[in-house]
């Protein structure tokens, strides 16, 4: 049954904007446990957002290009940047220094378009080239390697298929395959330890693959295409390849479930993103003159649930929070809007037997509700809360949960223990330091 029907409170989707970050940023990731926004931006640069706070905590300034993207590491310790320099950039947001420290780059013949860490090892990047190629590039002592994943041509292509390119590729959220999308509108999935492609899928009058997303639960994968229509597909199970044997891959048609655009405006997509739960879709329009995020429910049979407007400052790319209904959408101004869905307030919630009453009524005062407290103990009492030790210099703490992300798997499967060999540093419970500046160091 659907979590909503379950509990009435939970809320569902976005509706309002709750702040903007003034950042001059390209786009924006939610960091796994929703506390941290990291804005990719033009300069060369990536700012962390604190949302607590809402101020720059760290800004990872490497680049001397536009940063194209930006991944979080699956416990918010790593942060990679991508950019058109050439470079992939790991930063390790465990060191108590602003800009944080360098832990790995990686350096490629051509401009990166896109870059992700695998879901359970960050030691392993997917890393997309300008050119059309795809690289998977392992840092571990013993499978340190750069491998790039090729189409597998039979006899029968023809030099056109041969000919397409890549022009998106992701880890999908168990880390098991890679997907990646081509020009002529194929869908390759290639294993992630063997890279070896197992699968390839044609979709019917797609074009051009523009981006690919998936829910972090479950099996939904939706693609976003050149025909200005989004699709959202149901994934088959695809068997582990053989080592040594020929791997001639599924060659199948995948029929989408369903299929969303805007019959009037036939906008095209800039970006989509999942809910947490996988049970709502949204997808930020491609419109010159506003700022329109379109909002489907999956579980509804995909109906059409809203459409949000975020001003005239027009949307560039959209991050769906990972635990909470919140969205981060950016506008080509640099500025990321924060959604949200306003709760009404609830004053019974704030004392015991509290009433709302639709007219004025006479109070009825208790026999002890408001006599005088013993200031003995109330002075000692405050004492007790002075002596208790306050943490200032820890951070973050909070744990995520992988199964709701994808990420957890069954024991014994190979390619799940190939990726946690030789894992990172990236454990749950790191702290991030606070660093005290002073106040002619702003940031």
């Amino acid at each position: 049954m659907n979590a909503s029907l379950l509990n009435p409170f939970t809320v569902t989707h976005p509706t309002a904007v709750q702040t903007s970050l003034v950042s001059g940023a390209s786009f924006a990731r939610f960091d796994p446990t929703g506390k941290f926004v990291a804005a990719g931006r033009s300069d060369g640069s990536a700012a962390i957002w604190d949302l607590d706070t809402r101020a720059v905590i760290r800004w990872c300034e490497g680049h001397v290009k536009a940063v194209t993207s930006i991944d979080w590491s699956r416990n918010s310790r790593y942060v990679l940047t991508s950019s058109k320099d050439w470079n992939v950039i790991i930063w390790d947001l465990a060191s108590p220094v602003d800009p944080p420290q360098r832990y790995n780059t990686i350096r490629f013949d051509a401009p990166v378009v896109s870059a992700y860490f695998h879901p359970r090892n960050s030691r392993i990047v997917l890393a997309l080239l300008s050119t059309g190629e795809a690289y998977v590039v392992d840092s571990r002592k013993e499978h340190r390697a750069r491998v790039e994943l090729c189409e597998a041509l039979s006899e029968d292509d023809d030099d056109e298929r041969a000919r397409s390119i890549m022009t998106t590729a992701r880890f999908d959220p168990s880390g098991r395959h890679v997907f990646v999308g081509t020009s002529t509108g194929n869908v390759l999935v290639f294993n992630s330890r063997m890279k070896i492609m197992v699968a390839r899928h044609r979709i019917t009058g797609a074009g051009s693959m523009k981006s690919l997303e998936f829910a972090k639960v479950g099996r939904r994968f939706a693609t976003n295409s050149s025909d200005r229509t989004i699709r959202q597909f149901i994934l088959p199970t695809y068997p582990s390849p053989i080592v040594g044997a020929e791997c001639a891959g599924l060659e199948t048609e995948l029929e989408p479930t369903h299929r969303f655009n805007d019959p009037i405006s036939k906008v095209s997509w800039h970006a989509m993103s999942y809910s947490p739960d996988g049970e709502w879709l949204a997808g930020g329009a491609a419109d010159p003159a506003t700022h329109k995020i379109y909002i489907w429910d999956i579980s509804n049979d995909g109906q059409f649930a809203t459409a949000l407007d975020g001003g005239r400052e027009p949307l560039i790319d959209i991050h769906w929070h990972p635990q909470a209904s919140r969205l981060a959408s950016t506008t080509n101004q640099g500025s990321v809007l924060i959604w949200h869905c306003p709760s009404p307030e609830r004053w019974g919630a704030f004392a015991g037997g509290f009433e709302e009453a639709d007219e004025n009524v006479i109070y009825e005062e208790g026999e002890s509700e408001f006599d005088i407290e013993n200031e003995v103990e109330l002075a000692m009492r405050k004492k007790l809360q002075e002596d208790e030790a306050i943490d200032i210099l820890g951070g973050v703490d909070d744990l995520v949960d992988h199964k709701m992300n994808g990420v957890a798997g069954d024991p014994g499967d190979e390619d799940l223990e190939w990726a946690d060999d030789e894992p990172d540093d990236d454990w749950q419970g790191w702290r991030l330091k606070v660093i005290m500046v002073d106040d002619d160091d702003a940031y």
